[in-house]
């Protein structure tokens, strides 16, 4: 009776040790998660949300500064593993034959309430520049300057492109390209002294709340109808979320919204926050959200993920 006994238990246990490896989140091969920021502040504030998650499931965010076409390559050659910074339909001509060849895989729409086009101060919408086709009337006040990101951005090619096409009638006028501080620091002196300037503008973002400007409408052909109404996805290289179950499944869950991405950025940009501290306050204010996020996801350890990252968030 005994050894039957002992017996049983040992088969117990083998099985119990068995199914606990079975439910491991994921292999050793995923416990970095290698991601990308091109220096927007928007995708600061969500891999900083996203960082704090994963640290306390156990594994180690690796964040490198790369611009989006780089990142892209580096997603078609497995060197990346998730970008939450896909920007639809402005990212459209550069990212679109990847996601068709499966080279890049879209996970979830994180965003669906975006804004991106160009905007002007209130005052120059005020003035009767409301559109893209009120640009060219007026193009000595605008000194025939667009003002962009950093080159080589997709919304910057647009510009470009649409710039060379002559489209609105626009002749003779240059894209001006820069880090998004820079661009933002040009707005900032152009609005104190009360002069004129057209600037790439997206929504989340400070500058909706820091300025008072106006998108510009009919510039659906490069931006999206709906002044630029636009969504953000979660991609990934080819194989991310067969070969991490787990973090597939986090990422798959992950959604964001307007309000609490332009809290961490105005926390970051305007009051000097460290942006680790202002996305771990956005969470712990946002539990619900949190709760929707790490639905069935575990620990590295198979332990509890919505108990873990809770636990890391009340310290």
């Amino acid at each position: 009776m005994r050894r039957t006994a002992l017996f049983k238990f040992s088969v117990a246990t083998i099985a119990a040790s068995i199914s606990t490896i079975a439910m491991a989140a994921d292999p050793d091969s995923c416990k970095t998660v290698k991601m990308s920021e091109p220096g927007w502040a928007d995708i600061q504030a969500t891999n900083s949300m996203v960082e704090v998650v994963l640290e306390a499931l156990g594994y180690t965010p690796k964040v490198d500064n790369l611009s989006v076409p780089i990142t892209f390559r580096g997603l078609q050659m497995g060197q990346t593993d998730v970008f939450l910074g896909n920007w639809m339909p402005a990212q459209k001509p550069m990212v679109e034959g990847s996601i068709k060849d499966g080279s890049i895989e879209v996970m979830q729409t994180n965003l669906p309430q975006a804004k991106f086009t160009l905007a002007v101060p209130a005052y120059v919408a005020a003035a009767g520049v409301k559109s893209f086709n009120d640009l060219q009337k007026n193009a000595d006040k605008f000194e025939n300057k667009i003002y962009g990101i950093e080159a080589g951005a997709p919304a910057n090619r647009n510009i470009q492109n649409m710039l060379i096409k002559h489209d609105f009638g626009l002749k003779d006028w240059k894209l001006v390209e820069s880090s998004e501080a820079g661009m933002l620091s040009q707005v900032s002196r152009k609005i104190a002294d009360k002069a004129w300037i057209v600037f790439l503008a997206w929504e989340p973002h400070m500058m909706n709340t820091k300025f008072k400007i106006s998108y510009l409408a009919d510039g659906d052909a490069y931006f999206g109808p709906n002044y630029g109404s636009a969504s953000v996805h979660t991609v990934s290289r080819k194989g991310f979320a067969k070969q991490c179950p787990n973090l597939g499944k986090l990422f798959t869950q992950i959604k964001f919204n307007v309000d609490m991405e332009n809290d961490i950025i105005t926390d970051v940009l305007d009051k000097k926050q460290d942006a680790k501290v202002a996305a771990k306050a956005a969470l712990k204010a946002n539990p619900q959200l949190v709760a929707s996020w790490l639905a069935g996801v575990q620990t590295t350890t198979g332990g509890d993920g919505l108990a873990a990252v809770k636990q890391a968030l009340a310290k």
